[in-house]
């Protein structure tokens, strides 16, 4: 009995200290944040969270999921701080969600004027807020910037950032640096001057503001921190009366900041007009568009630039992610900016200096064949800038080698992932170009997408996308894979050795950092575009997305992609080990109508493709077939006959839910002529099976 009992005491001995041991060596995860846009003030969105690993990743199951309550497109890298979630929805609307049960705490309105979305580039899409000092950060459509209570959604202030008689924007996520909150805009498509303010995050009042264009050189200065720059460098590399029709260069996406070298990065648009032989007719670099500027955060004093794309004709912003982070170059530590602009060339700077270490070719170029690392500059190829009457197949088009969706770099395996593309367009100037107010003002002709089969099928071969590991010191591809569709999502990496990306199409995708084997996926329906994140509570670790339908490729390119035939909410889906809540389905599509005759000619139904194509095709989609986040005309009641056609398009009966009229441009023969060319374009689809 006494052995038994010295066994029993021994037995719990070894137990006690085991669990003592265990402990020790293997404490809860503590709670961590994803507290700016990018994760860290250099956007590297990379977080060393490892709990989810190669290893596990497949049990991921959705902890939950949240509806927003209204369609239209969703691009937004949530926000979390202190158990909160912060996203923003469709029309800049912020949502706050309990990070843990996706349960909704408040939710603020900025009450657009419906119109706004008629000058819209790429549908009235936010892509998140800033949190900062207990307050949220928003941009809104109408180009003001908000201030709200972290806690309550309470607006603490507001101020209007642009001109509203001018077609300016806002749809990028705000910056915050050295107590400023920081804030671009949108709007070169239409004919506006770029610019980037900042703000003081307290009161709201406006610190500095830098013009990246110079205005009317008669006229007097703007009386801001960019004055001397303009006048020094970029008012020299500019020809004719550029400064009518805006000349563009407006910073609506890319910012990052390095408290350390006491810099401020932002990225720079492409010109308006596209074409640069409209804005500037005797050439020209036209500083500072598509480039990349550095100044210092505090009082928006110019330190240096590095232009990608001199004279522009291309719409190759530089307003693509950039990335902050040390390399070893030729043996020695450099602190080095990163950039894969729409160009299709990889950047590397020096990001105390702007000098340029390294550039190479991410995806197929027709337009340069390389870029000369004495001058920085790109070497052009013959035709690439489609002279008069002559069309120009350019790679990569005008969707970029990469465009806004978020990149990532992880200092583990020391390369950067690149949601990439590899498209064709065809430029050619546009015939009698004239301006106009309100519209699309780029140069460039427009031409209608073909209905018929086989030609679409040869379009939508010529549009490719991969997730790409790029070595940034050896300037190579590691490794690339193949995606199911053209319009990829941003990228998240982690300690545990994964790379997460969304996909247009639908899903959140993982893949082995190192390798690139795809580990796990889970079918959302809806597009994953914006950034994931991942944060840690109560010793869990989540990934969140923001997913829904719509984008400049949804809208553009439509018949490229996935749609559902009506408008479709999106939401934020949020994953954990193990979770067990059920996707949500997919939204099923409407009955198909009935097509009403039409008795139009075949240059009627041309010209009515033409006129779809200028000024209806940015909202409504190639073809008439819409991308899920605004109406599908085949399947609207309004194209039953030409009476209920021209009541939204002429009489402006639906301008409370963004659907501006066109009378001062289309008059009742040209409506008619739109009408026949959509419910051709349907009947033809329907034919040969194409929907």
């Amino acid at each position: 009995m006494m052995l038994r009992s010295s066994l029993i005491r021994l037995a719990s001995l070894v137990v006690g200290l085991l669990i003592t041991t265990l402990g020790q060596t293997a404490p809860a995860l503590p709670d961590v944040d994803w507290p700016l846009h990018g994760n860290t003030a250099g956007e590297t969105r990379y977080a060393p969270l490892a709990t989810i690993d190669r290893g596990n990743v497949e049990r991921l199951g959705l902890a939950w999921h949240f509806r927003f309550d209204r369609p239209r497109g969703v691009q937004a890298t949530p926000i979390m701080v202190d158990g909160t979630l912060y996203v923003s929805g469709p029309w800049g609307v912020v949502y706050a969600l309990d990070a843990r049960t996706g349960s909704l705490r408040w939710q603020h309105d900025p009450l657009v004027p419906p119109a706004k979305a008629a000058i819209s580039c790429c549908d009235v899409v936010n892509r998140g807020v800033a949190v900062e000092d207990g307050k949220v950060f928003v941009g809104t459509i109408d180009g003001r910037l908000q201030a709200l209570d972290a806690t309550s959604g309470a607006l603490l202030w507001e101020t209007l950032t642009v001109d509203p008689e001018q077609p300016y924007t806002i749809t990028g996520a705000p910056r915050t640096a050295a107590g400023l909150v920081m804030i671009g805009n949108g709007g070169a498509e239409f004919g506006v001057r770029g610019y980037i303010s900042a703000y003081d995050m307290t009161t709201g009042r406006l610190k500095w503001r830098f013009h990246t264009v110079p205005g009317d050189p008669q006229a007097a200065a703007d009386g801001q921190i960019s004055d001397r720059p303009l006048k020094q460098l970029a008012q020299p590399t500019w020809t004719g009366e550029w400064w009518i029709q805006g000349g563009g260069g407006t910073v609506w996406d890319s910012m990052a900041w390095d408290p350390q070298l006491d810099l401020f990065y932002f990225g720079v648009g492409n010109g308006s007009p596209h074409d640069r032989d409209l804005r500037s007719p005797q050439g020209g670099d036209n500083l500072f568009l598509s480039s990349i500027i550095a100044v210092r955060p505090q009082t928006g004093e110019y330190v240096w630039h590095y232009q990608t794309t001199p004279g522009d004709s291309w719409d190759y912003t530089a307003t693509q992610h950039i990335v902050l982070t040390e390399l070893e170059i030729n043996g020695n530590a450099r602190k080095v900016l990163l950039q894969a602009p729409k160009n299709g060339f990889f950047y590397v700077l020096d990001r105390a200096t702007g000098e340029l270490l390294s550039a190479e070719n991410y995806v197929p170029t027709s337009w340069a064949s390389h870029i000369d690392l004495q001058t920085g500059r790109p070497v052009e190829l013959p035709g690439a800038r489609y002279p008069a009457g002559q069309p120009a197949l350019v790679t990569p088009s005008q969707i970029g080698g990469h465009n806004w969706q978020p990149m990532a770099f992880s200092p583990k395996t020391g390369l950067v992932y690149i949601p990439a593309q590899e498209s064709t367009g065809l430029l050619m100037k546009a015939a009698d170009f004239r301006h106009e107010p309100g519209r699309w003002n780029t140069g460039i002709q427009d031409h209608p997408m073909p209905t018929d089969a086989a030609t679409l099928a040869q379009a939508r071969d010529g549009f490719r996308g991969h997730l790409l590991a790029w070595d940034p010191v050896r300037q190579r591809a590691a490794w690339r894979t193949e995606q199911p569709g053209l319009w990829n999502g941003g990228v998240l990496a982690t300690g545990g050795q994964l790379v997460f990306q969304g996909q247009g199409g639908g899903g959140l995708h993982a893949y082995d950092a190192e390798t690139g084997v795809r580990l796990w996926q889970s079918d959302t329906w809806l597009d994953v575009l914006g950034g994931p994140i991942t944060y840690a509570l109560d010793g869990e670790q989540y990934i969140a997305a923001a997913a829904g339908f719509g984008s400049s490729l949804h809208l553009s390119a439509s018949l490229s992609l996935p749609r559902q035939g009506m408008p479709v909410p999106g939401g934020v889906f949020v994953w954990k080990l193990d979770g067990k809540q059920a996707l949500p389905a997919p939204q099923s599509r409407p009955a198909v109508p009935a097509l009403p005759a039409i008795e139009a000619s075949n240059e009627e139904i041309q010209r009515g493709g033409e006129l779809y194509t200028r000024y209806c095709m940015v909202c409504h989609g190639a073809a008439a077939v819409a991308g899920a986040a605004i109406p599908d005309l085949r399947y609207s009641p309004y194209i039953q006959s030409g009476e209920l056609f021209s009541l939204p398009l002429l009489e402006g009966i639906l301008q409370q839910r963004g659907m501006p009229s066109f009378a001062r441009t289309l008059d009742a023969a040209s409506a008619e002529m739109i009408r026949s060319y959509v419910i051709h374009s349907t009947a033809t689809a329907r034919r040969q099976g194409v929907e």
